[in-house]
């Protein structure tokens, strides 16, 4: 447990550094034993994301992003601040793949704000 611990720390400081961007995208997350519910991702690096979270959250704690398109993706949350979680990914989102979410909703978030 205290080396997944770690690889989580790991990953928690890389997405400070790592680029984020800001974006708007609908998808699912999941706490550990709890439910789905819909949310909004704000933004998204290799390494994390935050997004839209009604009901608290706690740091440590395990979840499940589902992005449209794509499986879900196992990350441990950072931070809980006002109905937003930061999480950090257990495992790098591939660059490949990010690029393309970032390229197919950074265009609809710009046309939005048209």
């Amino acid at each position: 447990m205290h080396r997944t611990q770690d690889r989580y720390e790991i990953v928690a400081q890389e997405d400070r550094c790592a680029p984020r961007t800001k974006l708007t995208i609908p998808a699912s997350l999941r706490a550990s034993g709890g439910r789905a519910f819909q949310s909004v991702v704000h933004d998204l690096s290799i390494s994390g994301f935050s997004a839209a979270a009604i009901n608290r959250m706690h740091e440590g704690q395990v979840c499940w992003l589902t992005l449209p398109g794509l499986e879900s993706l196992q990350a441990q949350v950072v931070w809980w601040d006002n109905c937003i979680v930061g999480c950090a990914f257990t495992e790098l989102l591939s660059p490949i793949v990010h690029d393309n979410i970032i390229q197919r909703y950074a265009q609809m978030t710009a046309n939005r704000s048209i």
